[in-house]
């Protein structure tokens, strides 16, 4: 799977980041270590991204990105 950052998404750069990460498997803590932030961080972006995009869950984001292309699978 690879992230393809798109500039017309409702979701920041960060946010498409933090959901490519999602979409690999990773927790919250995963995630924050990751991107070098802190726990509480990453789920300010998730809740931010569920508020933007509708989605109810973290699977539900993980779909919203396919169908939007910003995830793309190889």
């Amino acid at each position: 799977m690879i992230l393809t950052i798109d500039q017309e998404s409702p979701l920041t750069v960060r946010e498409q980041q933090i959901l490519y990460h999602i979409a690999r498997g990773l927790s919250n803590r995963g995630i924050a270590a990751r991107l070098a932030l802190s726990e509480q961080t990453v789920k300010v972006h998730l809740a931010n991204m569920i508020a933007k995009t509708g989605c109810d869950n973290r699977a539900a984001l993980v779909a919203y990105g396919f169908e939007t292309g910003v995830l793309k699978a190889r």
